[in-house]
This record gives structure tokens, C-alpha cells and sequence, in this order.
């Protein structure tokens, strides 16, 4: 995949109206609608602000939450639920996607901008043909929840010529949806010149070239859940790494394949196969393969459960693997110190739980004393390193989980592959 693309510096936009995906899917208190963390919307300052100081108008976009904009298939999805047929009204279908209304994003925004942020009733309708129209340099707008639109997902191409109608300029921002094809993302480039914005620019930058050109050695640590869910990340970072390190509940299928007891641990059965390919791969390519070889258990799943140490390889029946120990502590962060270049994706155990929480520590502080490049991969090791307080020590933290996902698999995103080169 080329990284190499052009972005808003590279374009004129004066006196042009510019159509800005953004990721604005940001969370919101279910009672009133409040915004409790605005980051997703600070995160795009600095491309809208550009935009204005050159002379543009600016059409922003953003998907929120997931509404579903056909009634028919809303009330199917609620019956499926348990909820009673007769009580799935219009009204009730209504109030669903008014929750999901942009207009708190818009009002903080606007805060955040010191300037109002026009509000349009629609995405490509009436309201929004009027206002873009309307809309003059230095002023910004934000069309309704792109998810209101049936095409949006679909990336149905006339949604997709509708809204890139209103503009002059496609600038993509939005790196958190940029492994969707949808229209807002992908489609609109077909009708209008795209370029990134400088959130893409900076991933593509920093992640791209760890990919493509990494400062070595080249330190891969995966953990999370489940080896499905990582199964072409591993792949793909084998043939590029010079180490990968696992940990998490994924560990414990890589030890159940060979021939470990993991007790009541989480275990993928289906996978144990492909993760004796992936140790077989590992030692053909010369690449080493770091496995936890002790590990904190409990009896239950539970923040109050009390943690006992076992070998990896020997977890009592009745015991769950919960995080690393500290001798894999010792051995994960040995190899971080000795990196040029360290990638992370997935906490190491039971992060959220006080008592299992020091292995995903360890790891995060490794990082941070480090001189190495270091780059989380968005999702979970990203609220960990925040929650933690590590943030601020890390060279970039990405701002897309499933996207960072799909870039590490060195899979095409489409909202990148539809940008142009330079």
C-alpha cells in the first residue's frame, strides 16, 4: 500500500468549500446527551484551523454511534432483543436517532473553535444544499450523522456525488474510519480531489514507515483476547519484525498448542493449529517469538480475586490465566530496551482489575523508558497508556483501533488508498 499521499499543504483551498470526514463518534452520557470525553474533537482542530487560516469554508462530517435509519429493520433488530413488537412505534424509531444527533458535537466544537458551528438538519437534503451553499471563507458547518443516510454504509455513489456536490475539496481526517469503504469515507473521492488531513498525515507517517522502513530492531507486542481477531496482524508481522511478543488472553492458546495445561483459562481450540504455524513461521524466518512463561491466576474473573503465580505451561484446572508474571515481565521488557523501533497492540492481562494490572504496567513503562520509536496501536493499549499515564511518553498513540488493526495487517484502507498520491 503507498503511504506517500497528498494532503491539505498541498493543495489551494482559498475561497474553496472543503468537505471534511472527521471522527467525531464520541461518547456521550445516555441521560442528557453530554459529551464526557471531547478528544476525538480536539484531535481535529488543528486541520480545521489550517483550513480556515487559508481562506476556506469548511462542510465538516462525521458518523455518531450506530442509528439505524430504516425504520423496518430497527424494529426487527428491537424485537430480536426481547422488546415487545406492539411498543416499536415511529415515535420510539424517532427518539433513537435523535439521540444520535450531532448536535452536541457542533455546540463543543463551536466552544472549541470560538466561533458558531452551523448545524445542518440533513446530510445531503434541503437544509444542508441550502447552508453549504450559503456558506461563505472562515465559516464552518457540520452535516447531520452521515449514518442517518441508508447509502452511507452501502457507499452508495449517489450519496456519495450528493454530498461531494456541496464542495470543491475532499480532505479525510477521520483515520478511525478509514478501513470502512463507505461514502463519507471512500466514495466522495470519486467525484473531488482528496487529499489527508494532518491526523492521516501523522499516521501515515509514523505508522507507515514503521511498517515500511522501521528504525530495527523491530518490536511487535500483541495481546488482547483472542488470536482470531490478530490472526494476519501476527502473519504480516512476522515477515517484517525481528521480534513478536504475545501476551494477553491470546497466550494461552499459543500454550494449550504446545501441549501446556491453561486450566480454566480463555482458550481459542480452533486456533491451536494455526499457532503452532505461526511458532514454525516464527523459527523459519529467524524471528524471535516471546511467550509468557508465568503467569498470575485466579479462580474467577473478578477485580477482587485473589492472584496466585503459575507456570504458563502449568495453570491448575481450576484456575484462569489473568496477566503476565514477572519473570515474562522481565523477559518482555528486556527485549523493549534493546528495540529501535516497538509496535503494541493489546494489554498484556485483566487490565481494568487492580490486582492484574501490572503486567500491561510493566510493558507501558518499558515504553516509556525506552529511546526507541514507540507506536500504540490504538484500542485498548491506548486506554491503558492513558489511563496509566504514560501518554505523553509514547512517539504516537493511533487514533483508530480497527484501523490500526488493518494497517498493521498491511491491508488496503480504503479511505487512504482513495487519497492521491504524491
Amino acid at each position: 500500500m503507498n503511504y506517500n499521499k497528498k494532503t491539505v499543504k498541498d493543495i489551494d483551498v482559498k475561497g474553496k468549500k472543503v468537505l471534511l470526514r472527521c471522527d467525531f463518534n464520541v461518547p456521550q452520557d445516555k441521560a442528557d446527551g453530554h459529551i464526557t470525553d471531547d478528544k476525538r474533537i480536539r484531535a481535529a482542530l488543528p486541520t480545521i484551523q489550517y483550513l480556515l487560516d487559508q481562506g476556506a469554508a469548511v462542510i465538516a462530517c462525521s458518523h455518531l454511534g450506530k442509528p439505524e435509519p430504516d425504520f423496518d429493520k430497527w424494529a426487527k433488530k428491537q424485537a430480536e432483543k426481547g422488546k415487545d413488537p406492539a411498543s416499536l412505534t415511529r415515535e420510539k424509531w424517532e427518539k433513537s436517532l435523535e439521540a444520535l444527533c450531532m448536535k452536541p458535537v457542533a455546540e463543543r466544537l463551536g466552544e472549541l473553535l470560538g466561533k458558531t458551528v452551523i448545524l445542518a438538519a440533513d446530510v445531503v437534503g434541503p437544509d444542508a444544499q441550502a447552508k453549504a451553499a450559503a456558506l461563505k471563507p472562515g465559516e464552518v458547518m457540520l452535516l447531520q450523522n452521515t449514518r442517518f443516510e441508508k447509502g452511507e454504509t452501502k457507499n452508495d455513489p449517489e450519496l456519495a456525488r450528493a454530498m461531494a456536490s456541496m464542495a470543491e475539496v475532499y480532505v479525510s481526517d477521520a483515520f478511525g474510519a478509514v478501513h470502512r469503504a463507505h461514502a463519507s469515507t471512500a466514495g466522495v473521492a470519486a467525484y473531488l480531489p482528496a487529499v489527508s488531513g494532518f491526523l492521516i498525515e501523522k499516521e501515515l507517517e509514523i505508522m507507515g514507515g514503521a511498517l515500511a522502513d522501521p528504525k530495527r530492531p523491530l518490536v511487535a507486542i500483541l495481546g488482547g483476547s483472542k488470536v482470531s481477531s490478530k490472526i494476519g496482524v501476527i502473519n504480516h508481522l512476522l515477515d517484517i519484525a525481528d521480534t513478536i511478543i504475545i501476551g494477553g488472553g491470546m497466550a494461552y492458546t499459543f500454550a494449550k498448542a504446545q501441549g501446556g495445561s491453561v486450566g480454566t483459562s480463555l482458550l481459542e481450540s480452533d486456533w491451536l493449529d494455526y499457532c503452532n504455524e505461526m511458532i514454525a513461521k516464527a523459527k523459519e524466518k529467524g524471528v524471535k517469538l516471546l511467550l509468557p512463561v508465568d503467569t498470575l491466576c485466579a479462580k474467577e474473573f473478578s477485580a477482587e480475586a485473589e492472584p496466585v503465580l503459575h507456570d504458563t505451561m502449568a495453570i491448575p484446572g481450576d484456575m484462569m490465566g489473568m496477566d503476565i508474571g514477572p519473570k515474562t515481565i522481565e523477559a518482555f521488557s528486556a527485549a523493549i530496551q534493546g528495540a529501535g523501533t516497538v509496535i503494541w497492540n493489546g494489554p498484556m492481562g485483566v487490565f481494568e482489575f487492580a490486582n492484574f494490572a501490572g503486567g500491561t504496567r510493566a510493558i507501558a513503562q518499558a515504553l516509556a523508558g525506552t529511546d526507541a520509536i514507540t507506536i500504540i496501536g490504538g484500542g485498548d493499549s491506548a486506554a491503558a497508556v492513558a489511563q496509566m499515564g504514560f501518554a505523553d511518553k509514547m512517539t504516537h498513540i493511533s487514533t483508530g483501533g480497527g484501523a490500526s488493526l488493518e494497517f498493521l495487517e498491511g491491508k488496503e484502507l480504503p479511505g487512504v488508498a482513495c487519497l492521491l498520491d504524491q
